[in-house]
């Protein structure tokens, strides 16, 4: 049946939306006094021979870098605020105007803020990153409200909105995501057909939720300096302290192992069973293991 890994993973987030078809490998971490770090863990079945590959299950936690340490560092550098804030639609709206004024041959409409920062500059300043989408309007602010959040976003914008004292300063910059390829020659026939049939099945709520279908979640905790500690206490009675990576994946409790069913995955008419083992700890790494970290800085490592 080929290969399946369990991969443990030590992860940057980078400045490329998830919607942008780029590879990782082109796109910069994000700088930082923004940085986002984490842990995923990864089952992934390969059957080279067979032109299989597939995630059968994932799970990342990602935190935030220290805002106390980064203000020791830097206390002039942007930091986050609420996106509830009534400045961070302006800044939107208002870089958002700037560029379609701009670019009067289409017009655009913002669909959902994604990120926002904010620093004192010259007066308070705030820096928006949000998912745009064609707009029928004629005109670029007047008629251009705000589109449901289930839009087809078509690119991201960059803006940022300072208030002088001689009155505000806008700017822009928007990138637009490539089409959606379809048809692809490489993609393995079963795969895309019976993925789209399991995922209706899952999706529907009269259908048992099949043991085949990816799983996964991710998991946005806070500034782990910013944790309390949990008041649970251990056999000296001392606190535990926070887990940095609470990260689970198991497809299996059973230390023997199960079998679960990737049929759909492959052509042939006969089932096809795959052994699934419970996710290893810290003793089923590899001798290889842990590799070089990219990045240095002891403020995006794990602890």
């Amino acid at each position: 049946m080929g290969s399946l890994f369990y991969l443990t993973l030590d992860v940057l987030e980078t400045g490329c939306h998830v919607l942008n078809k780029k590879s990782w490998k082109d796109c910069s971490p994000r700088i930082l006094h923004e940085s986002v770090y984490g842990q995923c863990k990864a089952m992934f079945h390969m059957n080279k021979p067979r032109r299989v590959l597939y995630l059968l299950a994932y799970n990342c936690t990602l935190r935030p870098v220290s805002r106390s340490e980064i203000n020791t560092m830097c206390p002039d550098c942007p930091g986050p605020i609420g996106l509830s804030n009534s400045d961070v639609m302006e800044a939107a709206t208002e870089s958002l105007a700037k560029f379609n004024s701009e670019n009067p041959s289409k017009q655009y409409s913002v669909v959902k803020v994604t990120r926002v920062t904010s620093q004192w500059v010259v007066g308070p300043s705030y820096f928006v990153d949000y998912l745009i989408k064609e707009s029928p309007c004629t005109e670029s602010q007047a008629s251009c409200s705000l589109q449901p959040s289930d839009s087809e976003p078509v690119g991201l914008c960059h803006g940022s909105l300072i208030k002088a004292p001689e009155g505000k300063i806008v700017s822009v910059n928007c990138e637009f995501f490539e089409s959606k390829a379809r048809g692809s020659g490489g993609e393995n026939p079963a795969v895309s057909q019976e993925s789209k049939k399991l995922h209706q099945k899952n999706t529907d709520p009269s259908s048992s939720p099949s043991v085949t279908a990816p799983r996964g979640s991710v998991q946005h905790l806070p500034d782990l300096n910013d944790e309390k500690p949990r008041d649970t206490k251990d056999v000296k009675g001392t606190k535990s302290p926070v887990e940095a990576f609470p990260v689970q994946l198991d497809l299996t409790t059973n230390p023997q192992g199960d079998t679960v069913d990737v049929s759909f995955l492959y052509l042939e008419p006969e089932e096809k069973k795959l052994e699934v083992l419970p996710f290893p700890g810290e003793q089923g790494r590899s001798a290889e293991c842990p590799g070089p970290a990219e990045g240095t800085n002891p403020l995006i490592l794990p602890p």
